[in-house]
C-alpha cells in the first residue's frame, strides 16, 4: 500500500498523562515533517462511561483530552492541521480500521520499557504493530536522545523497503542514518566454508545503502556488519538513536505476525521503534 497525499498520521491518546501527551508530540513533529495532517484518536469506553455516576462526565472528560492533546500539538508545531476523533469500542480495532488509510499510526509504549522482563504480547502497542496496514510508530515516556536514525537491514525484501523509510526519516529531520546488518556467528558447513559469512553481508550492506542514499545525498550514513543476536545488538545501539526502524517480519510480513528482532525492540529498545509494514517495496533507481 501506499499512502495518499493527504493521509494523515492518527495518534492514539489514551490518557492526559505525560506519556499520552509524549505521542501527540512526536506524532505531531512527524507529520509536519511529512506535510501531512494529525488525526487525533481517543476510544470512548461505554461500559465505564455506563458506570460513572453520569454518562456525560466521561464523554466530557474525552472531549477535555482531545482539546488538551490538540493544545499540546499546537505547541510543537502551530502550522499543523489537528483535528480530533472520539470513538465508541476497541481501541485496538479503531486503530486498525484507520491505519488502512492512514500514512502512519502512533501509540504509546503501555509501559514495555520499564518492564524488562515481561513480555506483553497482548499490549495495545504490539497488537497494533502487527496488525496495522500501514508503519506504527511506538512512542517512549521520554524524549530520545539527538542521535542517529537506526535501522536493522537483513537483506529481506520487507528490510530493503525499511532503509528507504529510513532515508527518508533521516533526510526529513536532518539526522545522520546507522543501518546494522547482524549475522549470528558463523556455523560450519559441508566442504568447510561457513554459512552467513560477515563478509558478504557488510558487503551486501554497503551496496544496498549506497543505492538507497542516491535518493538522499544530505544524508550521512554509516554501516555496521556485526556477528551477534540481532534482537540484541539493535536495542544497544538503539540507546543512542533517536529513532529505531524496523521491518515487521524479515521474510514474510504478513498481517497479524511479528518477527523476534521487531518484538525485541517493541519490547526493550529505549528509543521510539517504527514497525514498518503496509508499505510497497520501491526499489531505488539503479537496483
Amino acid at each position: 500500500m501506499a499512502a495518499t497525499a493527504d493521509a494523515p498520521v492518527v495518534a492514539a491518546i489514551g490518557s492526559s498523562d505525560d506519556d499520552a501527551l509524549q505521542v501527540v508530540r512526536l506524532a505531531a513533529r512527524d507529520a509536519a515533517s511529512h506535510g501531512r495532517p494529525l488525526s487525533l484518536l481517543h476510544a470512548f469506553n461505554w461500559a465505564a462511561a455506563l458506570e460513572a455516576p453520569s454518562e456525560a462526565g466521561p464523554r466530557a472528560e474525552a472531549e477535555d483530552l482531545i482539546e488538551r492533546a490538540t493544545a499540546v500539538a499546537g505547541e510543537v508545531e502551530p502550522a499543523l492541521p489537528v483535528y480530533g476523533e472520539i470513538v465508541e469500542g476497541s481501541a485496538l480495532a479503531a486503530l486498525i480500521r484507520r491505519s488502512e488509510s492512514a500514512f502512519l499510526v502512533a501509540v504509546g509504549d503501555g509501559g514495555m520499557s520499564r518492564c524488562e522482563d515481561c513480555i506483553p504480547a497482548n499490549a495495545l502497542a504490539v497488537q497494533l504493530a502487527a496488525q496495522a496496514g500501514c508503519p506504527v510508530l511506538v512512542v517512549r515516556p521520554e524524549p530520545p536522545p539527538q542521535g542517529p536514525v537506526l535501522v536493522g537491514v537483513d537483506g529481506s525484501v520487507s528490510s530493503r523497503t525499511a532503509l528507504g523509510f529510513a532515508f527518508d526519516y533521516a533526510a526529513r529531520r536532518s539526522a545522520p542514518l546507522l543501518a546494522v546488518r547482524i549475522t549470528e556467528p558463523a556455523r560450519s558447513v559441508e566442504g568447510g566454508g561457513t554459512a552467513g559469512s560477515a563478509e558478504d553481508a557488510g558487503a551486501e550492506l554497503a551496496e544496498a545503502v549506497a543505492r538507497y542514499g542516491r535518493r538522499h545525498p544530505s544524508v550521512r550514513a554509516e554501516c555496521h556488519s556485526v556477528v551477534g543476536d540481532p534482537g540484541d545488538v539493535l536495542v544497544d545501539r538503539s540507546r543512542s538513536a533517536q529513532l529505531a526502524i524496523v521491518a515487521g517480519r524479515g521474510d514474510e510480513p504478513l498481517r497479524g505476525m511479528l518477527g523476534a528482532v521487531s518484538q525485541s525492540l517493541l519490547y526493550h529498545s529505549p528509543a521510539p521503534v517504527i514497525v514498518v509494514r503496509g508499505l510497497v517495496s520501491t526499489a531505488p533507481d539503479g537496483a
